[in-house]
């Protein structure tokens, strides 16, 4: 039986060797920076980029940056953004196509092959949204072209939570904060901040993760503070649920009052879908020039909040109330998706509550249905 691998760390400038050995193998990086008063997640020049000192606060309907005492370049909760953006992206070509001068049309599909991202900074919660999605769009019958070229060549860097938002609850969905068992990545972080700097424990999880670590200028560590600041951070999750059977639960409300009471408030704008990262939904539109001799197909992002996500022809829309659709999406996120891919739609990162306009929390509407369930179930 193999001894377990020592426990090593870098610190800043290994993190910064990192980078630079993921650039030197032809990678984009990829990761959290400061734009536009959020985190955001883009493409990075270098790691001067990464958001050093800034950390976040999170509530129903709001989100703020805020400074922090150290020099922290990853304590910070999720942004308005996910690795959905580049693995499954808003707006996509799928083919296009050309009227020749003999009359006849060739049609060309956009299948250039993807740039070899990495991931640099992906939450657990998130690394389990990436599984999610993998299941969705490449672990079934009709693999999606578009997702699989792009995560086919990514690069995970994990980085286990240590300061959790107001609106996070992975801890409910067993999604983090730290990595949980089974799960698949390259290299994994923890983040600690001491008087001496930054320091990074670290560790791989494929060969290519090893391969590039065994590179890297590491130090022997204990990684007791490392694993500290993740059991704290599990301790202090901005909210909590109760995920026992939600499939059960969904599937037994479909009728309750809470519906109304949330359909009240929503506008059915979509933004939980947009920033969920695990909502896949697309539509296609087609696109032509004046001349009508050159077309193009594109898929977007489209959401069951949409009045005309559910519409028949002849029939107009089947979900038409602001009640029906936002139990479509909720019961199918926490419900029906486990008939579908085996699992829960939701992986606790809590960006449907902050990027709500009207804070509808999605913790909040399970522990009514929850309730009233239970009324019910006492009459």
């Amino acid at each position: 039986m193999n001894a377990p691998a020592p426990l090593v760390e870098i610190d800043e400038s290994g993190l910064a060797a990192l980078f630079d050995a993921l650039v030197g193998r032809g990678r984009t990086v990829v990761g959290p920076t400061v734009k536009d008063g959020a985190i955001v997640l883009a493409e990075l020049g270098s790691v001067a980029e990464l958001p050093y000192g800034w950390g976040v606060e999170t509530e129903p309907g709001g989100y703020r940056l805020r400074p922090r005492a150290d020099r922290a370049a990853f304590a910070h909760s999720a942004g308005p953004q996910s690795w959905k953006t580049f693995l499954h992206p808003a707006r996509a070509r799928l083919w296009q196509a050309d009227r020749n001068a003999d009359g006849s049309v060739t049609v060309r599909e956009d299948d250039a092959p993807a740039r070899r991202y990495a991931f640099l900074g992906v939450r657990p919660c998130d690394l389990r949204a990436i599984a999610v999605q993998d299941r969705v769009l490449i672990g079934g019958a009709h693999r999606d072209p578009v997702y699989g070229r792009r995560r086919d060549g990514a690069f995970l860097i994990v980085v286990e939570c240590t300061e959790p938002g107001g609106v996070c609850f992975c801890t409910s969905m067993g999604t983090g904060p730290g990595l949980p068992g089974g799960s698949a990545f390259d290299l994994a972080l923890t983040e600690t901040a001491g008087p001496d700097g930054l320091s990074y424990l670290i560790r791989a999880g494929s060969p290519e993760g090893s391969e590039l670590l065994a590179e890297l200028p590491t130090r022997p560590t204990d990684g007791v503070r490392a694993r500290a600041a993740v059991a704290d951070a599990a301790g202090r999750m901005g909210r909590e649920v109760d995920a026992t059977d939600l499939r059960a639960l969904m599937a037994g409300t479909m009728t309750a009052e809470r519906w109304n009471q949330v359909a009240d408030r929503c506008l059915t704008c979509g933004n939980c879908t947009m920033v969920c990262p695990t909502c896949f939904c697309t539509t296609t539109e087609e696109t032509t020039d004046l001349t009508g001799d050159h077309a193009e197909r594109w898929r977007r992002w489209d959401s069951c909040f949409d009045l005309d996500f559910s519409h028949l022809h002849g029939t107009g829309p089947v979900r038409s109330s602001a009640r029906s659709r936002y139990r479509q999406w909720l019961t199918h996120k926490l419900g029906t998706w486990y008939d579908q891919f085996g699992s829960s739609g939701c992986v606790g990162c809590g960006r449907c509550i902050a990027w709500c306009p009207v804070g509808i929390d999605i913790t909040e509407e399970v522990a009514a249905l929850r309730a009233e369930s239970g009324a019910a179930g006492a009459r």
